[in-house]
């Protein structure tokens, strides 16, 4: 017995439970996705683990979903932050999801020199990271920040958090973090148009950050952030 479609609730998740549908998650199941009474779905709510559910009614603008049993303990990623500087619109909304679904624990999107975009919806971008959890068999949704100027970010750092600050100004060799420790870290991903000479100057002088390259050509901000969260998952996260 299981469930082809998972759904993220806003919910506490547990035995003999119920869980009161929204308006738009029961258009989602019912509507557009055909079900009704007596089905399948699979909940999770990024901190009870995943949830087998029965559909216990049914309507157009309501519904109601029973508990049956865990189906999967909950996940947990490694301690690591994506900070990126927002670009097109399309773009940013794929490296949400990407980093969603790579194991990104937390999402900050952050205004630099030459960040093009000044605002960003969270909310939407938000969506985006449940519905990467969702389709990805996660059961933790990383938290998107609102925009912030990396000035601000740096000025407030835990300074037990490392940093991967790609530099796409060390164009070469991709760089291995084997000697690196574990722990809390992050990666920093620049704009299309790269760090300006301060912003780069002031994270060379971190104690904290470690510039590395992506390889040999430099890479637009959505695919380095895919690349850059794949070596730091193989050298020191939940993939070795």
């Amino acid at each position: 017995m299981s469930a082809k479609i998972r759904l993220y609730v806003e919910h506490p998740l547990g035995a003999g439970q119920s869980v009161p549908l929204t308006r738009d998650q029961a258009h989602y199941l019912f509507a557009v996705m055909r079900l009704g009474q007596g089905d399948k779905v699979a909940l999770f709510n990024g901190a009870d683990g995943e949830w087998l559910a029965e559909v216990a009614q049914a309507g157009k603008r309501a519904g109601v979903l029973d508990l049956i049993r865990q189906s999967a303990a909950q996940g947990t990623p490694p301690d690591l932050w994506l900070c990126f500087a927002p670009i097109k619109k399309a773009r940013t909304d794929f490296i949400v999801e990407k980093a969603a679904e790579l194991g990104a624990a937390r999402i900050l999107p952050v205004q630099t020199d030459f960040t093009n975009s000044e605002r960003i919806r969270q909310d939407r971008l938000q969506a985006h990271a449940v519905e990467a959890a969702e389709q990805c068999g996660g059961t933790y949704v990383p938290p998107v920040d609102d925009l912030q100027k990396l000035g601000r970010l740096l000025d407030g750092w835990p300074e037990e958090r490392q940093l991967m600050f790609c530099d796409e100004g060390l164009a070469g060799p991709a760089t291995v973090l084997a000697e690196a420790t574990p722990g809390p870290w992050a990666i920093l991903i620049g704009p299309e148009g790269g760090f300006s000479e301060a912003e780069r100057k002031r994270l060379t002088e971190l104690p904290f950050a470690h510039r590395v390259s992506l390889g040999p050509r430099i890479l637009r901000a959505d695919t380095a952030a895919v690349a850059a969260i794949t070596l730091w998952q193989q050298a020191l996260g939940d993939w070795r």
